[in-house]
């Protein structure tokens, strides 16, 4: 039987409270939201970032509405908190892993639980009346501790699109729709048909390209507003406050 789906299944009647910790923990930390504290902040409670330009409550809309710096501290301190969120998730998991074989890949599929759930928490934040942003760079943070080699491709796909139309959203919407895909090709070609080695767990590559495709269509879906100006040659590029 495969050892992720054997572990997992036969640990769940003594560790189904991780499950439930792990999204409860990843969706109480998403929904601390950073870019409306910020400009709270920022601008002396003058400003909700949620009722101005996009609406979004995120990097980009921080970063047009308010300046650079605010922008930087949102983008970063939404990276860490899905961080903090992965990390706990692959700890909790990590008491399955008693006599696995593949403790890395039990602990990762915690590490796709809290990411997911974290970032459900920033798009419909509990502590702001549910409303929240798109999840476009805790989705980033989630790739990078998940697999560098996921995070690379999807950042340069992200970095070309950026650069030639100079528009954030076109290459967030392209690297969400990517993330499965990629997710795939790491974790099933190049570990098996470029690097040669022995496929762990089909299991796991099933639940983390799931997990992935989950992930990058919601991201995608809730840049529909965005789509629908792209469609049209409405949606702005890039211009930040000095």
């Amino acid at each position: 039987m495969d050892p992720v789906l054997s572990t997992l299944g036969s640990a769940f009647s003594s560790y189904w409270w991780a499950w439930l910790v792990t999204a409860a923990v990843a969706y109480l930390i998403g929904s601390i939201n950073p870019a409306v504290i910020i400009t709270r902040i920022a601008t002396k409670g003058e400003l909700d970032i949620r009722e101005v330009g996009s609406g979004n409550a995120g990097f980009t809309n921080v970063l047009r509405a308010v300046g650079k710096f605010p922008a930087i501290l949102t983008l970063v301190l939404d990276a860490l908190k899905c961080v903090a969120a992965v990390l706990i998730g692959g700890w909790l998991f990590s008491f399955m892993t008693s006599g696995c074989q593949y403790p890395e890949l039990v602990m990762n599929v915690g590490k796709y639980l809290a990411g997911t759930f974290c970032i459900l928490g920033h798009s419909f934040p509990l502590y702001f009346h549910f409303r929240g942003g798109k999840g476009v760079v805790s989705a980033a943070a989630l790739m990078l501790t998940e697999d560098w080699r996921v995070f690379l491709m999807i950042l340069a796909t992200f970095l070309i699109l950026f650069f030639i139309s100079r528009i954030i959203s076109l290459g967030s919407i392209v690297s969400a729709i990517m993330y499965g895909p990629y997710t795939f090709i790491a974790t099933f070609f190049l570990d098996k048909l470029v690097y040669g080695n022995p496929l762990p767990s089909v299991a796991y590559v099933a639940i983390s390209t799931a997990a992935a495709l989950i992930i990058g269509t919601f991201v995608t879906v809730k840049h529909k507003d965005n789509i629908k100006r792209l469609l049209k040659g409405e949606e702005k590029k890039i211009r930040a406050k000095k």
